[in-house]
């Protein structure tokens, strides 16, 4: 029996209907589909290399401990037989863009989280499907006749459940949780499977007693505040169930970005091919963009590990690939740290994109810090 304090379940009619579609393994299905001798093999997507980290891994190469994220190195001493395959996610991106169209033959309320994975808020569709689990049904069926891959999804009231949904049956599976079935379905979930609770947190929780998110429903939420701050009322919602933010189907983002980490430390003289070869990466990704970036951005990290970033705003912004190449090097007078420095990572982004792109720059700002720039969608 639940505790008397828990939400009761909401009506029918309040009830959205959100589906999580994530890609599996995407960027090594990719690569399965498009060469049929990878198909059943374990793939790793990545550069070999010290330095270098695994962007996908197949399922074949998953079963000898392969993931994402994982030293390249790791990867390839767990699984020595394993094929590594250097992405290219200009072909990714193209097959994303795929997906997304599928998509929004069924709703125009998508939020891209990354290349292979979406909400979609369904609780009106453009398909005239009746039911959400028709809708991501249909959806994972047109991703497989017309592109090859398979998709797994969730479909559940909200974001938070629908993304947990979608990974309970992966890979190529689909998974539904209903409005009456939330409160059992979380109760036995181990707390980690909670946004927001990295490791630290879990030790802390662990620490009060905490393990499963259905220890999290027995508390009351004034306890769980005066332990755990405003946090504490945010785990309390979710433990139940409760997750109000909307599917936003216009986030901006924030910055286009390219980066390198080489195989051996090298002065800032000799990083000129490779900042020339991510700017044409960096341009390639931008195109088709309907915002114009205003900020050409270099990262570097020296071999101490500490991160440089540079950006400058010029008063006319580059046509070309070469010309934004121009602008990162100029950076390169930013620099002030010697010839003798050493360096493992470079970087090229575009960022503050700008919703009218006909509007003129009335400034030119240039900017350094020491400090982390935004995530880069590459990694050698």
């Amino acid at each position: 029996m639940s505790p008397a304090h828990l939400p009761t379940t909401p009506s029918t009619d309040a009830v959205r209907k959100i589906v999580h579609v994530d890609m599996d393994a995407f960027y090594a299905s990719v690569e399965q589909r498009d060469d049929p001798t990878l198909r059943g093999r374990p793939v790793v997507v990545a550069w070999k290399g010290k330095r270098s980290v695994v962007c996908a891994a197949s399922y074949e190469a998953r079963q000898f401990g392969v993931r994402s994220a994982m030293a390249a190195v790791t990867a390839e001493r767990l699984c020595p037989q394993a094929i590594f395959i250097p992405p290219d996610f200009t072909r990714y991106r193209a097959v994303s863009v795929a997906v997304r169209e599928i998509f929004q033959r069924h709703t125009d309320a998508v939020e891209p989280l990354s290349l292979d994975e979406a909400y979609l808020d369904v609780t009106e569709n453009k398909s005239g499907l009746p039911t959400a689990t028709l809708v991501a049904k249909t959806i994972r069926k047109q991703v497989w006749d017309e592109l090859h891959l398979t998709a797994s999804a969730g479909v559940a009231p909200n974001k938070f459940l629908a993304k947990i949904a979608s990974d309970w049956r992966k890979p190529n599976g689909l998974f539904v949780i209903q409005p009456h079935e939330i409160l059992e379905f979380l109760r036995v979930l181990p707390i980690g499977r909670v946004p927001g609770v990295g490791k630290v947190t879990e030790q802390r929780l662990n620490l009060a007693g905490i393990k499963t998110i259905g220890d999290v429903q027995a508390l009351e939420p004034a306890e769980l505040e005066q332990q755990f701050g405003r946090y504490g009322q945010r785990l309390y919602e979710l433990a139940c169930g409760i997750d109000d933010s909307p599917v936003v189907s216009n986030r901006v983002s924030k910055s286009i970005s390219a980066e390198d980490t080489f195989p051996i430390d090298i002065p800032l003289c000799e990083t000129d091919p490779i900042i020339r070869r991510l700017a044409e990466k960096v341009w390639s990704a931008s195109q088709g963009n309907a915002r114009q970036a205003r900020t050409v951005v270099l990262k570097l990290k020296t071999r101490e590990f500490v991160t440089l970033t540079r950006s400058l705003t010029p008063k006319e912004m580059p046509t070309s690939a070469a010309e934004l190449a121009a602008v990162a090097l100029s950076l390169f007078d930013r620099i002030e740290l010697g010839p003798s420095q050493l360096f493992r990572l470079a970087g090229v982004g575009l960022s503050n994109f700008q919703l009218e792109p006909e509007l003129p720059l009335l400034s030119t700002r240039l900017a350094d810090e020491t400090s982390e720039s935004p995530s880069m969608d590459y990694e050698r």
